[in-house]
């Protein structure tokens, strides 16, 4: 049973911890923009996105200046039930008095949360934050219909990482500054966005997966067969950038029926690990049955994991990432796919707005026009043509120009500039 006491301890310690590490040095501003005067009541505003990105950070950094009332229930000494939430509201106001936001970190960690954040979101302004997509969404779906907006919070942007390096950020740089541009874009491709790893290195990302894993995955949704879904994981992350079929991977992770592995892989999307793409057609049920394309949430995570993963895979899936990252804050009506026709030409990326095709991108990594494959190209013209879209790119590792081909203009852009655009 909780303590009100000991619940003062917890988060005076905590709001501790966080205003030590606001006043670091190591803070940088995220591109995710939500205004301060937006968090009203009425609507509860739920931060979700992986394990270490930052959301904790970041919801403290929404809410400098207000008396805010905080507490993360990811604490091991924080063991309590819904009926005993009410204690938590105790708790703040004999601390703080009468907040202005109440700030709930990892808030699914109480069974039940969700009726008692329904009780006051007439009332009293509420940031949310958690870790795992599908328990708050089926949470939320049962109480707070209509009355939340909902956020994703990534690992750093590459425009981010330069920030949290110190470098500034140049769109027009000189040799001198494109060339430490593109060395901070190596490491950024093989280290990752998570600012642990940024700053301590790929053992923090080996540590966090395995948390991931256990925690979030097979322990949330009571898997007891660890060590196939454990090897179901590495082998998304070793062949990220690739088609994956349900049937097949029942059968390489040795375990009857594709529903199995169908649940395990949503399972890892809502926590985070990794999200797919689905094949583009005209007709939903082609799309549908149409095997996927798998991506890690972070390149870093898939790089230390997997260990021998191609560059040109690596730099596709940060491509995935990025379109995931502008979808998610900037433009929630974007839509991505890729494409494949019947004769097995591909492009990487279909990016679609209201139903129509926007944009076809291909991903490659090129640093001269003689490393352009030509089937990448042809690929290109033929989706072009078939999905009537002329805004076309590839995306290269260093090589910028304009080409025309097959009646069609195609723009090249190196990948730096393409990720601080």
């Amino acid at each position: 049973m909780a303590n009100v006491e000991d619940l003062i301890m917890v988060i005076k310690d905590q709001e501790e911890k966080m205003n030590a590490i606001l006043h670091s040095g190591d803070i940088i501003k995220r591109e995710l923009e939500i205004p301060s005067n937006s968090l009203k009541t009425g609507a509860a505003h739920i931060i979700t996105g992986p394990r270490r990105s930052g959301k904790s950070v970041f919801a403290f950094q929404l809410t400098s200046g207000e008396n805010r009332g905080y507490i993360n229930f990811n604490d091991e000494r924080i063991n309590i039930d819904s009926s005993e939430l009410n204690k938590v509201l105790e708790a703040i106001y004999r601390l703080k008095g009468n907040t202005d936001i109440l700030v709930f970190d990892e808030i699914q960690e109480v069974q039940g949360w969700e009726r008692f954040i329904s009780r006051l979101v007439d009332s009293k302004k509420i940031l949310i934050t958690g870790s795992n997509a599908r328990m708050m969404s089926k949470e939320l779906a049962t109480y707070l219909t209509g009355r939340h907006l909902d956020y994703v919070l990534l690992p750093f942007s590459f425009k981010e990482f330069l920030s949290y390096k110190g470098t500034r950020i140049e769109t027009n740089p000189s040799t001198t500054e494109k060339s430490r541009i593109i060395s901070m874009l190596d490491e950024y491709l093989h280290i990752g966005g998570f600012p642990l790893a940024i700053k301590n290195g790929s053992l923090f990302l080996a540590e966090l997966y395995k948390d991931i894993i256990e925690r979030d995955v097979a322990q949330r949704y009571h898997i007891k067969l660890k060590s196939k879904l454990s090897e179901l994981a590495r082998y998304l992350l070793v062949n990220i950038s690739n088609e994956i079929s349900y049937n097949k991977l029942s059968k390489i992770i040795g375990i009857s029926g594709k529903s199995t592995v169908q649940n395990w892989i949503s399972y890892m999307e809502s926590a985070y690990l990794v999200f797919k793409l689905e094949r583009f057609s005209f007709k939903l049920k082609e799309s549908i049955m149409a095997p996927k394309k798998i991506y890690a949430i972070d390149t870093g995570m898939a790089n230390t994991i997997a260990l021998r993963i191609s560059k040109s895979a690596l730099i596709e899936n940060l491509v995935a990432i990025e379109l995931l990252r502008r979808k998610g804050y900037y433009d929630k009506t974007m839509e991505i796919n890729y494409w494949k026709d019947y004769l097995g030409r591909e492009v990487d990326f279909v990016i679609r707005n209201k139903g129509k095709v926007k944009e076809l991108i291909q991903v490659t990594y090129a640093s001269e026009k003689a490393e352009l494959k030509e089937r990448e190209i042809k690929s290109l013209i033929a989706s072009s043509k078939e999905l009537k879209c002329n805004n076309l790119f590839i995306i290269t590792w260093d090589y910028e120009n304009e080409i025309k081909e097959g009646g069609k203009k195609i723009k090249l852009i190196p990948l730096w500039k393409w990720l601080l655009q």
